[in-house]
């Protein structure tokens, strides 16, 4: 599991309550019910309108996507497995991995070298492979987008039940002595409209986004080594091919390791 995206929002909202009560205000004054119902409420309402029931079905799994996403494997152990993989086939033959496949934890690369062992045609396995990678892409597509609608919807929201509670305070003018706590608790709506969009969904859409990018890399990778694997590459062409297809960091980190 990678914390990061709960550590990052434990900070964002340890800075808020830091600033208030450097301020001398105290952090439970925008702890309010009304304005939370309605912000979080709505918001998710919103979201859902412009979803499926299908969708919303996997609103648990995108929630563990965004909070605690699973770590991804460094990409020098991905490039080392292949290496390895292609040293036996050189070795033993393509057909010899066929025991050495059960024992593959992942299930795209296990699947790939399945494909390449029973001798499908190269374009064939590619064409497969590049499908699901993009199927992979295009499921967690539609995650990123639910919480990132909901960063759009949250801070408007959260200006309706500010109107909404100026319209309240107009219904109560002629008590001079309620009107300033009231304007303060209408302004909490928008408070919580902007904060939820800016700490919790957007940076929600945006780690979806970004562990998306990282898998799809490594399953292009992947993919490669397969194809590698499959033309009989040696281990040290193999190595040199996919360390050309990382960033300038990670190649040296790989020739490194």
């Amino acid at each position: 599991m990678d914390p990061t995206t709960l550590i990052g929002m434990a900070l964002a909202l340890g800075a808020l309550l830091a600033t208030m009560l450097l301020e001398g205000a105290s952090p439970l004054a925008i702890i309010l019910l009304p304005p939370l119902v309605l912000v979080i409420g709505a918001t998710i309402g919103a979201a859902m309108a412009g979803s499926t029931m299908s969708d919303m079905r996997q609103v648990n799994r995108w929630l563990r996507m965004a909070l605690t996403p699973e770590t991804i494997p460094p990409i020098t152990d991905r490039i080392a497995t292949l290496v390895d993989l292609a040293g036996r086939a050189r070795r033993e033959g393509l057909l010899a991995l066929d025991r050495h496949v059960s024992s593959i934890a992942d299930p795209f690369l296990r699947n790939g070298l399945r494909l390449a062992i029973d001798g499908v045609d190269p374009e064939h396995l590619r064409a497969v492979l590049e499908a699901d990678i993009a199927a992979r892409r295009s499921d967690d597509k539609v995650a990123a987008m639910f919480f990132a609608r909901m960063g759009g919807y949250a801070p408007t929201i959260g200006i309706i039940g500010t109107v909404v509670g100026l319209i309240h305070v107009l219904a109560n003018l002629e008590n001079t002595a309620t009107i300033g706590p009231l304007i303060a608790s209408a302004f909490v709506a928008t408070l919580w409209g902007v904060l939820s969009a800016n700490v919790f969904w957007l940076p929600m859409s945006a780690r979806i986004t970004r562990t998306t990018q990282l898998r799809s890399a490594q399953l292009e990778l992947l993919l490669t080594g397969i194809a590698e694997i499959q033309a009989g590459t040696s281990p040290r062409a193999m190595r040199q091919r996919l360390t050309a297809l990382l960033p300038p960091d990670e190649a040296r980190r790989a020739a490194a390791a």
